[in-house]
């Protein structure tokens, strides 16, 4: 390294010790999932710049081999020029994926190089599970889902304690000279998975493994499982996981008033039928859970066409096919690579420069993206046949059932150039959707075929809404003023006259179906809502065709006593104190705010709360109530 790069290195150091925190120092791929900033993060940091250039390297030599010198100077053009951005470059893995535990049953994590052999027990599945989610994640840039996982535990309890374990578990005995049950017993397994997978990794620059679980209604759970077999023959058993679903999630919302824990983020997953929920009891269940304070996502489908296993990622099920090796259909899933759009910046260089109609424009840039795509695919299928992919040799994931995906960014800010009316009832606001989104679905069903699949999805852009927003800014785009940075939504997140019932329509039919991957709807209230009003506004999402979407409510830690509270107040109601540590979604999962960015923390304040019950919205910023967060 010669010397001005060594020097860059040390002002590098230098910036990174004095900033606020480990998000704020990150340079290129900063997230509120690190914590802390110390010695180890650091050293992570300072090898990025040079993985960036060697995943551009792998992907340019690809794409001269594939496609010639044109496309891939094109490929350094687009992204020098902010058209699109290439996600976690920083990594050389793939990006996420839902994987399936069968293999894990037969073998344990020994097909992965590790010495631990097949669980036996429902003690031995959660400790070993643990231990060889930090294995599999330490080989992804991003999210591991395990939708089987409640399913595949409840199949050990059975083992152990029998079928009807579930009508025992208050049943007392004595162990060590204390009554014990069943439940408290379970519990502690519950406490060993969440707490093991919300532990640091070093090996993922001292963050945990973003691990993500599926509950599912009956029928997602009958179409999911049907035909599946453990290795022992026994088969999965509907009763009994759905009192195991119920009692993890109870208790893991009380749990979440002792820790502040991240992870798993969790999804329900629910069929919808001629506009109601086909199972009713499990709705219900959902609706009391958010009355109770918890925070988890909902996608809901009127036909069993996908399983939403990360916070944003929802993935289609196009077959119902179970391999001995590969476990149950509509598991295995993810995304390989995603190459985000910058639209803001798109539309106004189309707006300037281009005389054809907008989805011809939109077309000439994602048959480069799916181009620049495909030369990473071709990397990874490399180093498959080198034997560099053991969780994919494993059987835990196939390569041909993940996506490769186009992200966007800046689709409201879009239409705000061009002075279209950002409101869902607005024709031209529908068509600039259907125009842009529904050309790249379009294209995607068409470059389909046995190693490729596509979709799209709104990318949740922890930072990169910041960065998009900079660099137009710089660069003489036009940005708006009322915000630091892109929406990742179809609405304004600072809008306060949009109700939480209007969210609904703008994350809905003629918006997010255009996306053939997915959007979140994040529903922004001052206070937690009854059972029956929770059960309201899923009604309102199936009216709305909002297949997916969450409630947040901002929270806190007392500083001086360590008591949470899922509500926001001005003092802790325990010992008095004013010195409260708040906590919401970043994006797609729970953070304390002191460990976002600066840049994200700026945008958290122009968040608009709704007070349902007084039918009133605000921003923080201008909410009273919230004055202690400034």
């Amino acid at each position: 390294m010669d010397r001005l790069a060594v020097e860059r290195k040390l002002k590098y150091m230098d910036d990174y010790m004095k900033s606020s925190n480990a998000s704020t120092g990150s340079k290129y791929d900063s997230n509120a999932n690190v914590t802390q900033k110390n010695i180890a993060t650091l050293q992570c940091e300072l090898g990025k710049k040079d993985l960036i250039h060697l995943n551009r390297g792998l992907t340019l030599r690809k794409l001269k081999e594939i496609y010639g010198e044109e496309i891939a100077s094109q490929y350094i053009k687009d992204i020098d020029n902010h058209i699109i951005y290439r996600h976690d470059e920083t990594s050389l893995f793939p990006y996420c994926a839902s994987i399936s535990l069968y293999p894990f049953l037969l073998y344990g994590s020994s097909c992965l190089g590790d010495n631990a052999k097949a669980p036996q027990h429902p003690g031995g599945f959660i400790g070993g599970l643990a231990n060889f989610l930090y294995m599999v994640a330490s080989q992804f840039a991003g999210a591991i889902a395990i939708p089987e996982f409640l399913t595949y535990f409840d199949h050990f309890l059975r083992k152990e304690y029998g079928d009807n374990y579930r009508m025992h578990l208050d049943d007392s005995y004595i162990l060590c000279n204390h009554d014990w049950t069943l439940r408290h017993q379970i519990e502690d397994w519950f406490q060993q998975f969440v707490y093991s997978i919300n532990s640091l990794s070093g090996a993922r620059n001292f963050q945990s493994p973003f691990t993500n679980i599926a509950y599912f209604d009956k029928y997602y759970f009958e179409y999911l499982f049907n035909g599946f077999f453990f290795p022992d023959g026994d088969e999965p058993n509907w009763e009994s996981t759905k009192s195991l679903q119920k009692m993890f999630m109870k208790w893991f919302n009380k749990e979440r008033t002792k820790a502040i824990l991240t992870f798993p983020v969790e999804t329900a997953n629910i069929l919808v039928e001629n506009g109601k929920y086909k199972d009713e009891e499990m709705a219900d269940f959902f609706a009391e859970m958010w009355a109770e304070g918890h925070s988890f996502f909902m996608y809901q489908s009127d036909s069993v066409d996908a399983l939403a296993s990360c916070c944003r990622l929802r993935n289609a099920v196009e077959e119902n096919v179970f391999s001995y090796t590969l476990g149950a259909g509509g598991i295995e899933t993810g995304s390989k690579c995603v190459i985000t759009l910058n639209l803001n910046r798109i539309i106004q260089n189309w707006s300037r420069e281009s005389k054809e109609d907008l989805p011809l424009y939109i077309e000439t840039i994602v048959d480069r993206v799916h181009k620049y795509l495909n030369a990473w695919n071709e990397v990874l299928w490399d180093y498959y046949n080198n034997d560099m992919l053991p969780v994919y040799k494993a059987g835990f994931i196939d390569l041909d059932k993940q996506f490769l995906t186009i992200g966007v960014n800046g689709f409201v800010e879009a239409a705000e150039f061009l002075g279209i009316k950002v409101d869902p009832e607005d024709k031209d606001y529908k068509q600039l959707a259907k125009d842009i989104l529904g050309t790249i679905k379009k294209i995607n069903l068409r470059d389909k075929d046995k190693h490729h699949r596509w979709n799209t999805e709104f990318v949740p852009a922890e930072n990169l809404a910041y960065k998009n927003y900079e660099w137009d800014k710089k660069d003489g785009y036009w940005v708006p003023k009322t915000r630091n940075m892109y929406n990742s939504y179809f609405y304004p997140v600072e809008d306060e006259t949009i109700d939480p019932v209007k969210k609904f329509y703008y994350q809905g039919e003629g918006f997010a179906t255009e996306c053939d991957g997915g959007v979140a709807l994040h529903n922004n209230l001052n206070e937690h809502l009854s059972k029956v009003q929770y059960r309201m506004l899923m009604d309102i999402a199936i009216k709305a065709g909002c297949n997916y979407f969450t409630f947040n409510i901002v929270g806190f830690e007392c500083s001086s006593c360590h008591y949470i509270s899922k509500s926001y107040s001005k003092s802790c109601p325990m010992c008095g104190s004013e010195e409260l540590d708040y906590f919401t979604r970043v994006i797609g999962y729970l953070k304390k705010i002191s460990s976002w960015s600066e840049s994200r923390q700026t945008e958290f304040f122009r968040r608009s709360y709704y007070t349902l019950n007084s039918n009133k919205a605000t921003t923080i910023n201008k909410n009273p109530l919230y004055s202690k967060l400034k």
